[in-house]
């Protein structure tokens, strides 16, 4: 295991825990606007990943002031943190719209965003604005090819936005597009994909230019697709698990050139076998998200994961490896972001790896304050 990762006051930090590193949270910060070259308007990056406050003045004082979240819990700690620009890459349905207009009310100096895909969607947030006396700027979420949410390219496409600028209340806002089914490991064919998403939306641009529609801005992307978008003029890119990265995203797109900042801290509780021990980290603690592999054993070479249960981990071990209760177990996750959201807190190692507090995951939960 890379040495960076041994925590030096490891016997301070209980178990199964959620660890952050600091110096290569930093490092992710400084390398994600080194890939805009340097030009921290290009990125809006996504707060579901570390739903931290600290992070975000981390962030913050790296120059990035533009942000992007999918909650209103997490749209509220960035408009309390400073951060005046922020998108709500959600749409609002049932009682979401009347708690947007009011965190708009309550945060007058923060310039909200928030997404539609849907008419429906548009009078209800239309009607809801008027109400307060409120402008509420709305993107078009435009779907390329994932098939989760938005409205693919074309005439209804255009009559929703359309309807935005009609409405009272609202004003259109541009483009959002998030391309999370590209999936392609040769960065080659991965550009090739992006190149796909980037016609469709030059296409939706060409329609409403027809129509006289204006589109001040286009937010585009995740981690994996960070790269060619941060290289594409006209473009926002929004990433996300950057700045803790993971195993998965590390092992499937290495030429992003991020290194994993959290890590799952668990102990030996068991030895059944010379062969087999079980871990404190169920996947209570750590996603059972994706199926398969959810993580990999750091300090143990040749560990293989197996049988996992709420609060217990079965890992198979060569018969070389010493094995003790109570041993220190690091577990890179799989998928990061849904581990943050498992804790409510998390402890914080510095550059000499030393554990010196922990923050609070303080937009862990959906409801606004």
């Amino acid at each position: 295991m890379d040495k960076k990762y041994r925590i030096q006051n490891v016997e301070t930090i209980p178990s199964p825990s959620l660890v952050v590193y600091l110096a290569q949270v930093q490092y992710n910060i400084e390398h994600a606007i080194a890939t805009v070259g340097g030009d921290v308007s290009k990125l809006r990056p996504h707060a579901k990943t570390h739903k931290t406050a600290e992070i975000i003045a981390m962030e913050r004082d790296a120059g990035i002031l533009k942000h992007k979240c999918a909650t209103l819990r997490e749209a509220e700690m960035l408009a309390q943190n400073g951060i005046e620009d922020i998108l709500i890459a959600y749409q609002m349905v049932g009682p979401n719209v009347n708690r947007f207009v009011s965190l708009q009310v309550k945060y007058p100096d923060a310039d909200f965003k928030v997404i539609v895909d849907h008419q429906e969607s548009v009078a209800t947030l239309s009607s809801a604005a008027v109400k307060q006396g409120l402008t509420v700027k709305v993107m078009l979420d435009l779907d390329v090819g994932m098939n989760r949410t938005g409205i693919p390219v074309g005439d209804a496409a255009v009559d929703v936005y359309a309807q935005i600028e009609a409405a009272e209340g609202l004003q259109p806002w541009g483009l959002h597009v998030y391309d999370g089914h590209i999936h392609d490991e040769d960065v080659a064919d991965r550009k090739a994909s992006c190149d796909k998403s980037l016609a469709q939306v030059e296409d939706m641009k060409d329609r409403l230019a027809a129509k006289g529609l204006e589109v001040p801005l286009i937010v585009m992307g995740g981690t994996p697709t960070f790269p060619i978008y941060a290289e594409t003029p006209g473009v926002e890119a929004s990433p996300g698990t950057f700045v803790f990265h993971d195993y998965g995203y590390g092992t499937h797109f290495p030429d992003l050139g991020f290194t994993p900042a959290a890590l799952l801290l668990s102990r030996v509780i068991s030895i059944p076998t010379p062969q087999r021990i079980t871990l404190d980290l169920g996947h209570k603690a750590i996603a059972a998200d994706p199926d398969g592999v959810r993580g990999i054993v750091l300090d143990i070479d040749g560990a293989e994961v197996d049988k996992q249960h709420e609060e217990h981990w079965a890992i198979n071990v060569p018969d070389s490896s010493p094995m003790h209760i109570g041993q220190e177990i690091y577990v890179c996750p799989t998928h990061i972001c849904p581990c943050v959201a498992l804790h409510p807190f998390y402890y914080v190692v510095d550059a000499d790896g030393y554990c010196r507090g922990t923050w609070e995951v303080i937009a862990r939960n959906r409801t606004a304050a």
